[in-house]
């Protein structure tokens, strides 16, 4: 009894992650035909962190690599930047396993940040700067026509809030740009993937995850903050991160407020109905899901 009990619970496991994988897949395989990020005889620069999401976006994109219609290459680089108790062995031994080209990129750009930054201040910023000069000179290097980064649907969507609540802009992470050097493309295959799904993936699949210890032991960063929000709001909202990230993709510039973007000087009667319309005074249009979920938040704050 107990052997088929186990036969069932290991059949639904498996079946649980082929619908994981194939989802994951699908996100991949979906943003990289919508934004055009990998075309024939591209050379893929992957940069590998050691953290879930970028090894998750190199673990897809090398099954797509054997499937798709077109002839791409990939190769990993992860960039050693010495920090204390860096585990150097971890990711040559799985690269190595994997079988796919690689490189990895030593410079000391621990002992600089520890240099300029005071001692409890967020070292982010510098940190990310550092790198990215780094990888784009290392593209540069090897010939690479895309620098794909691991960056996910929820780190765009996090990147949106910070840069509207600090920052005064309506931007967030792009699935694709040219880089700040202007001689580099930069795409985000895992546009469309959710963080919670990653989180998963990269679980059953054993990755050899090596935590940041230079970042990722802050605290009290905004970002964190930001992504904890989130994360609420996912847990008693079901529906509304899935529509803030399509707020992301249906942009109305003029009913924004921009002069920049659209042009309100010269706006004049033409005797035709505008095609989004004066909606100032129109009930907005809300699904079953997200009506149930306001109703539940008003049933809380009368209770409360």
């Amino acid at each position: 009894m107990s052997e088929a009990v186990n036969h069932l619970t290991k059949s639904k496991q498996q079946y649980s992650f082929n619908k994981l994988q194939k989802r994951l897949r699908r996100c991949v395989g979906k943003a990289i035909a919508d934004f055009n990020m990998i075309e024939d005889g591209d050379k893929v620069m992957v940069c590998l962190s050691g953290g879930k999401d970028s090894y998750t976006l190199l673990d897809i994109l090398m099954f797509l690599k054997n499937i798709a219609p077109i002839n791409f290459d990939i190769v990993a680089v992860n960039l050693d930047q010495k920090q204390p108790g860096f585990p150097e062995h971890v990711l040559p031994q799985y690269l190595n396993k994997i079988g796919v080209e690689y490189l990895i990129v030593n410079e000391d750009t621990y002992s600089i940040v520890k240099e300029k930054i005071p001692e409890g201040k967020t070292t982010c910023s510098l940190c990310s700067r550092l790198r990215r000069g780094i990888l784009y000179r290392t593209a540069q290097e090897l010939g690479a026509t895309k620098i794909a980064l691991g960056h996910h649907r929820d780190d765009m969507l996090e990147t949106l809030l910070l840069n509207m609540f600090h920052g005064g802009r309506m931007k967030s992470m792009p699935p694709k740009l040219v880089s700040d050097d202007g001689k580099n493309i930069v795409i985000r295959p895992l546009a469309y993937a959710c963080e919670k799904d990653i989180a998963k993936y990269a679980e059953k699949m054993e990755f050899p995850i090596i935590p940041c210890n230079l970042c990722g032991s802050q605290e009290n960063l905004q970002r964190k903050m930001i992504k904890n929000m989130l994360q609420d709001w996912s847990k008693q909202y079901p529906g509304r991160i899935e529509n803030m990230f399509r707020a992301l993709q249906n942009v109305t510039p003029s009913h924004l407020a921009d002069p920049n973007l659209y042009n309100f000087v010269d706006i004049s009667t033409t005797g035709e109905i505008p095609e989004e319309g004066d909606i100032a005074f129109d009930t907005p249009e809300f699904s079953d899901s997200e009506i149930e979920s306001a109703n539940s938040e008003v049933e809380t704050i009368e209770l409360s």
